[in-house]
């Protein structure tokens, strides 16, 4: 594998500026085209696995997270409060967790409405010291595929091995496995919520869901979150060096910590349970995987550039197939500039999935020649019906 920071100069994908600031990554517009492919995808999985989805700032005031509980415990990795007045100080989140709780309390909930699935693609901020920062692995301004399931006591467990399912039909989506899962757990010194017996039946939990999901893992203690035990997602990228992708997190601190119940079947007020899960963590450490692990050749559903139409003579461009690939939605440019086997190259050095050479016979005919990026893709002289209706086929996200 290469690194992801030259791939990602190499191909235009994301920029660093000195003046923006380390750790705050700009996404350029093949970046930008890729994620958002990825980030569709995503949303698509999630409803059609019961999620709904919300927008949520990305800060709150600082009283919200002295509730619940990071300020007393993770202040060392947040940014300092902003100070509007003397009464008044907002935070940038270094989570969404508390937000979602907000969500959960807008109303009054039923026990009928759970387990209830809320899913974000939101911002959080961690004040990382500037010699950790690296490309996209490591980095200040997060961008977090996240979501938080509220849950009976009952539904729980189920939740969490379907939480692991999910994440398994994104990796293969995107095309990696992880290196390993890890349940990190509570290790010694303060900076954990103390409740030996809260944290005793959130691992429990844990344990159980990763066996009945055939997920082979490690423990380590000392890797939890202060408020809870969670299973980790772990990569391995070019170098060797591991890091964390996505967890699966069971809580029950936040909901007693935000006051969170629903009315049971018998008319009691109950406490749910809070799952946090991500099916594809953080988009910037996600990318900076696929980056190296496809070398820069993504699946053609997330490539930034789908097709690189080739008119061999300017009597043959901004022709049929153009418009055609446009009004399907696919990702699509035309290049006029160099001979024909130099655009061939570029269109090879880019990474490009297909190219499509567009001649006078080609034109004067209604098709078009497809040459693939990967063997044994589609190829070939195709009518432009026939060539854009595979190209959408493949284009396509699973």
């Amino acid at each position: 594998m290469q690194d992801h920071r030259k791939l990602g100069r190499d191909l235009e994908l994301f920029h660093s500026d000195p003046l923006v600031g380390a750790g705050l990554p700009l996404w350029l517009p093949a970046g930008a085209a890729a994620r958002r492919a990825v980030e569709d995808y995503i949303h698509a999985l999630e409803r059609r696995n019961g999620y709904q989805h919300v927008y949520s700032p990305p800060l709150a005031k600082q009283e919200m997270y002295v509730r619940s509980g990071h300020l007393p415990h993770f202040a060392d990795d947040m940014f300092p409060p902003m100070a509007l007045s003397e009464h008044d100080a907002f935070v940038l989140r270094p989570s969404l967790c508390p937000h979602h709780a907000a969500v959960f309390n807008a109303r009054g909930r039923s026990y009928r409405e759970l387990p209830l699935r809320i899913g974000e693609i939101g911002g959080q901020y961690r004040a990382e010291r500037s010699g950790v920062l690296g490309g996209l692995s490591r980095v200040r301004a997060i961008s977090l595929n996240d979501g938080h399931i509220f849950c009976t006591e009952e539904q729980v467990h189920a939740e969490v091995v379907e939480s692991l399912r999910l994440m398994r039909v994104a990796h293969e989506a995107l095309g990696f496995q992880p290196s390993s899962f890890r349940l990190s757990l509570r290790g010694d010194g303060g900076k954990y919520v103390d409740d030996p017996a809260m944290w005793d039946k959130a691992s429990s939990v844990l344990r159980d869901a990763l066996a009945d999901a055939g997920v082979s893992y490690v423990e380590a203690a000392g890797e939890a979150a202060f408020y809870g035990p969670k299973v980790d997602v772990q990569l391995l990228d070019h170098a060797g060096r591991e890091s964390t992708l996505a967890t699966v997190q069971v809580d029950y601190f936040q909901p007693a910590r935000f006051d969170l119940s629903y009315v049971d079947a018998d008319g009691a007020r109950r406490r749910p349970v809070m799952v946090h899960r991500s099916a594809a963590g953080s988009l910037e450490r996600l990318f900076a995987h696929l980056i190296e692990v496809h070398d820069g050749a993504f699946p053609a559903w997330y490539a930034p550039l789908q097709v690189a139409v080739l008119p061999v003579s300017d009597a043959c461009a901004g022709g049929e197939f153009l418009r055609a690939c446009r009004a399907a939605d696919l990702r699509v440019e035309e290049w006029h500039a160099g001979s024909l086997g130099a655009r061939i190259r570029q269109a090879a050095a880019r990474k490009v999935p297909f190219v499509a050479v567009v001649g006078e016979r080609e034109a004067a005919d209604g098709a078009v020649s497809l040459r693939p990026r990967d063997p044994g893709a589609l190829s070939g002289v195709l009518p432009i019906g026939s060539a854009i209706a595979a190209l959408s086929e493949v284009c396509s996200a699973p």
